[in-house]
């Protein structure tokens, strides 16, 4: 029965006893470390583990590290973790200022200056053939000697930009993207940029990497769809294939350039800013570099990869 001259229902001794065995003590993060998180939380927040993070920190502290500590500037590590939530997620602005107690200006200004910094490691990072030993390479596909690479395009969504060169945007799909060029080995994208309209063989013939070609300065072949031409180095599948050895030959393409559609879909899982970017076209572009390099980078550090399904042997052997 309860007291009448008491507010508050009484509590038994043993409820009290019970609730302080189960409390959890409140552990306060310091916001100037963003690595001071589980393992856990730092991958699934970055995309990259502790030791990963570290690395792109010291990787770009000489490019983007503030020269004054004045106004409370951000340290080098607050400025990439936010960039990499960014890329990772590819949220608003406003709500990564919120989560991290920041007004929409820094936020822009931090991605800004990640992304240009990373935009001086192309060479490095993303380069023809590979980094890769070509033994390792030759591992990678299967049923193609010689091979150095697979090619294909993925498309890029991004905001209709103003102007009289918006319809240069449109895709074949009535939707505004930058059509990125890519040449995929075990994962690592070698990659090159065009507008939104669909003209593969166009970009490749116009490309540096034709002319090099062309020129017979690699020993091997690139394998391609349809869409380009077959040619003394470019490998493309029969397009009506007799049954027998050109059946076989269009399945084992199919299997091998399935790499690249892999490694599209590894790239999008991991930088979900990639499904649509709100940008302008030419920050669009050093954004899609940025997001390459540093697919590049999660490769050669092995890191972990997110779950891309496995296109079934029947779409393989018909998606040609």
């Amino acid at each position: 029965m309860s007291c009448p001259f008491l507010r508050e229902q009484p509590v038994a001794e043993g409820a009290r006893i019970i609730r302080r065995a189960f409390q959890i003590n409140r552990v306060l993060r310091d916001r100037q470390d963003p690595l001071a998180q589980r393992e856990s939380v730092i991958v699934e927040r970055y995309r990259f583990s502790r030791e990963g993070v570290i690395y792109i920190i010291n990787l770009l502290e000489p490019h983007i590290k503030c020269s004054t500590q004045r106004s409370q500037a951000l340290t080098t590590a607050q400025t990439v973790c936010i960039a990499l939530i960014f890329f990772a997620s590819g949220t608003f602005l406003y709500t990564i200022g919120d989560a991290e107690n920041l007004v929409k200006s820094a936020v822009c200004r931090a991605i800004r200056k990640v992304y240009l910094a990373l935009k001086q490691f192309l060479g490095v990072f993303v380069v023809f053939p590979s980094h890769l030993r070509p033994q390792i390479v030759n591992m990678c596909h299967s049923g193609f000697p010689n091979l150095i690479g697979a090619i294909d395009c993925t498309h890029i969504p991004i905001k209709a930009p103003p102007g009289p060169k918006e319809g240069d945007f449109v895709n074949r799909k009535g939707v505004h993207s930058v059509n990125v060029w890519c040449v995929t080995l075990c994962s690592i994208l070698q990659m090159w940029k065009q507008n939104g309209q669909d003209q593969c063989m166009r970009i490749f013939r116009e490309s540096h990497l034709c002319t090099l070609f062309e020129r017979g300065d690699f020993d091997g072949i690139l394998l391609g769809d349809r869409g380009y031409a077959c040619r003394q180095y470019f490998m493309t599948p029969f397009p009506d294939p007799n049954p027998g050895p050109q059946t076989r030959y269009n399945a084992a393409l199919a299997r091998t350039r399935a790499r690249i559609e892999m490694t599209f879909g590894q790239l999008k899982e991991r930088f979900r800013c990639l499904k649509s970017l709100r940008v302008a076209p030419d920050r669009a572009c050093d954004i899609i570099v940025s997001c390459a390099i540093l697919h590049n980078i999660t490769t050669i550090r092995k890191e972990r990869i997110p779950v891309v399904g496995v296109q079934p042997e029947f779409y393989l052997n018909n998606s040609l």
